[in-house]
């Protein structure tokens, strides 16, 4: 049980810290590069964040992966929750 829960946890930190290569791709355009370079950063960049996320979501498995997408997600963040059920 031990293994299963460590692989989750580590699952769950490259969800999250799949945010890092998220906000390095926002950010790369400001710095003083050359064109080529910033576009080739960006473009590493976003590729390592969906890479990092998607096999944070293979360790953490469907129903996990789901649920924290759902949350990840900036549209779910300020919806009410349904009082109705």
């Amino acid at each position: 049980m031990s293994r299963k829960n460590s692989q989750i946890k580590i699952g769950i930190f490259l969800m999250i810290f799949s945010g890092v290569f998220f906000a390095a791709t926002l950010i790369i355009p400001f710095f003083d590069l050359p064109t080529k370079t910033k576009v080739a950063a960006s473009t590493t960049s976003f590729i390592l964040m969906e890479v990092v996320f998607w096999a944070g979501g293979l360790l953490v498995g469907k129903e996990l992966f789901t649920k924290y997408k759902k949350q990840l997600n900036p549209v779910n963040w300020f919806k009410k929750k349904n009082q109705n059920g």
